[in-house]
């Protein structure tokens, strides 16, 4: 049968069904063969905390965005293009999302009264007219997948488990998507298994068919490949990306990585991850609670490791008093806080940027510590860097702030060269550094001298002959180390330790500001995870004539040197964020600019087309 091929710029794809359905695999495969077609691409996982929710229920609804085009993009999308919906409960939790006009793909296997009922519904939106806006293809997906593997060993039960992976074939075909990555997957995934192989290649291959004959898709779409920067390009989610730059700067720095860390969502990957590379240097340690994993953190770091602890919100409280020794002690300490939406347990699988003040202030007393922010999922390998570079220059304790959109979400990402990354070498002190002895003596050791350029002090390995000293987290006396109660010397130490975080800006590049046309009077100012928005209804606002800036913060303490000049220059100032306005209220207390806070904690980013719409009422177009 002859098909239509029609040509599209860009395409949102939504799949959604029960948590046990395996859309995020599904979805995963999709992104997997977009990336080897060469479109670009920005994924978005949203799925249940619980491991096996109620099935057919609203909160029992696991979905997978993507968003691939022929162009460059920042977003997985605001709004699907097309919706596969395996139950009524994926269909009612994502059709409020989809514009009208647009593709639903429904399996009508459990379209009972029951399951309605279930959901809310008193009728059947499949035969009620409620649906009548859409592009609606009822197909009995459940019952396809069992009469392709008809004859098969597995029970019906079973069978009717592949009925993702018929789905998946049906969307490969309608996209002109490659599928021997996918069989190839399939085959190794399940190797142990070949009758759960076969079904599930029975199943893709069935699907992929039933798009090529049924009169039901006349139409196949195609999105070409996007033009892109010559290099090689893999896709890459936030956690994978944030782990293989925690490996990079062991590699640049010469040391080992030692990981401490207590299992959480949604930071758990990179402790996975990270115990896949032991050739590397890298040891893991799933410590018994948080307060372990950051204690064994700090300790590889005193002898002579990088040491790293990763957590999210709640299990960052638990290790605020170690980040405070750290502080004291001033050693290097990777801190990464994947956020998610609290308080307390809150919503574990959603994404949130409200932890910026408890990073910013959250420990007792003065203890300052850097705070970087990766803004794309690609991005989490160069902030890894960048926060591995200032705690071993500055022996420091530092956070990086990802959050779950960015950890779970994915994109194309260039594989650097490793010339091209910096270098992290670190001199251990291995002499004494005191002065000589009025008799000639070799002098002593100086554990708290300080480099006069960075304020830090030297790092010596235990075990070093003659540089012996005390640590602890009782207040030291300058230079010696010693335990000190002098109010004198705390208020110098105090002040001292502020001073060599605020002297991280000097190393700071100048900051970067979109303003293609010179002339926008206002700028929007972000951080984290909403760089895409933000970039997305940018570019929508210059589109309806209007003109705007954007500038965007990697590092959150300090501020870089630059930030108060350039918000200077713009009437006013909007600053978005998933939380309750916790930067806004940053730089209005630095720079006393009546910043304009936009926000939402709902769990999901922003979309673009929402923030467009303030931002053109924002500056009066």
């Amino acid at each position: 049968m002859a098909k239509n091929v029609e040509q599209l710029d860009q395409v949102v794809i939504r799949i959604a069904g029960d948590s046990g359905d395996g859309m995020q695999l599904t979805g995963d495969r999709f992104t997997q063969e977009t990336a080897v077609f060469g479109n670009d691409l920005a994924t978005f996982p949203n799925f249940p905390a619980e491991i096996r929710a109620p099935q057919g229920t609203l909160a029992g609804v696991s979905s997978f965005q993507v968003h691939f085009a022929d162009h460059d993009i920042l977003t997985p999308g605001d709004r699907p293009d097309v919706l596969v919906a395996m139950n009524p409960a994926a269909l009612k939790a994502n059709l409020a999302d989809m514009g009208k006009g647009g593709t639903l793909i429904v399996d009508t296997r459990d379209f009972t009264t029951r399951a309605l009922a279930r959901v809310g519904w008193s009728s059947n939106p499949l035969e009620d007219g409620s649906l009548d806006g859409f592009q609606v293809h009822a197909v009995d997906l459940t019952q396809l997948t069992l009469d392709a593997l008809e004859g098969t060993e597995l029970s019906r039960k079973d069978a009717g488990r592949s009925k993702n992976m018929f789905a998946l074939g049906l969307l490969s075909w309608m996209y002109s998507r490659p599928v021997e990555g996918t069989l190839e997957f399939v085959r190794t995934k399940f190797a142990n298994k070949p009758d759960i192989a076969d079904a599930n290649i029975a199943a893709f291959k069935a699907g992929y068919h039933f798009g090529e004959t049924t009169e039901a898709f006349g139409v196949s779409y195609e999105v070409k490949p996007a033009t892109v920067a010559p290099g090689t390009y893999r896709n890459i989610p936030g956690n994978l990306a944030l782990a293989y730059g925690l490996v990079a700067a062991g590699q640049r720095s010469g040391l080992p990585v030692f990981l401490g860390a207590y299992p959480i969502t949604p930071a758990s990957d990179i402790l996975h991850e990270l115990s896949k590379h032991k050739r590397f240097g890298v040891r893991t340690f799933q410590a018994e609670d948080e307060i372990a994993g950051i204690g064994a953190a700090l300790g590889a770091s005193f002898g002579g490791a990088l040491g790293v602890t990763t957590s999210s919100g709640p299990g960052i409280a638990l290790k605020g008093e170690t980040i405070g020794l750290a502080v004291s002690l001033e050693l290097p300490l990777v801190i990464i806080d994947v956020q998610r939406g609290g308080p307390s347990t809150g919503l574990p699988t959603k994404t949130e940027q409200s932890d910026l003040l408890q990073a910013m202030f959250g420990r007792n007393g003065e203890a300052p510590v850097p705070i970087v922010a990766p803004q794309s999922p690609g991005d989490c390998f160069d902030a890894a860097l960048e926060a591995a570079r200032i705690a071993l220059t500055y022996r420091t304790p530092v956070f990086l702030l990802s959050d779950g959109y960015l950890a779970n979400g994915s994109e194309p990402w260039t594989v650097p060269s490793v010339d091209a990354l910096p270098d992290l070498h670190v001199d251990f002190q291995t002499e004494l550094n005191g002065e000589p002895t009025a008799n000639g003596g070799a002098g002593e050791y100086l554990p708290y001298l300080r480099d006069p350029e960075t304020l830090a002090r030297p790092w010596a390995v235990p075990g070093t002959p003659g540089l012996e000293h005390r640590i602890g987290g009782i207040e030291k006396a300058d230079r010696t180390g010693n335990i000190s109660y002098d109010a004198d010397n705390h208020d110098f130490m105090v002040r001292t330790r502020q001073a060599k975080v605020d002297g991280i800006a000097r190393s700071l590049p100048p900051m970067q500001v979109e303003d293609p046309s010179h002339d926008a009077r206002v700028l929007v100012l972000g951080w984290g995870s909403t760089y895409g928005p933000i970039g997305a209804a940018c570019r929508q606002v210059r589109a309806a004539g209007a003109s705007i800036a954007q500038a965007h913060l990697r590092h959150l303490n300090p501020f870089p040197d630059d930030l108060g000049d350039i918000l200077a220059r713009y009437d006013k100032v909007v600053i978005p964020e998933m939380n309750l306005g916790q930067l806004a209220t940053l730089i209005r207390a630095k720079y006393l600019v009546d910043a304009l806070s936009v926000t939402q904690v709902r769990g999901m980013p922003f979309k673009a087309d929402e923030l467009a719409e303030m931002l053109l009422a924002a500056i009066g177009a």
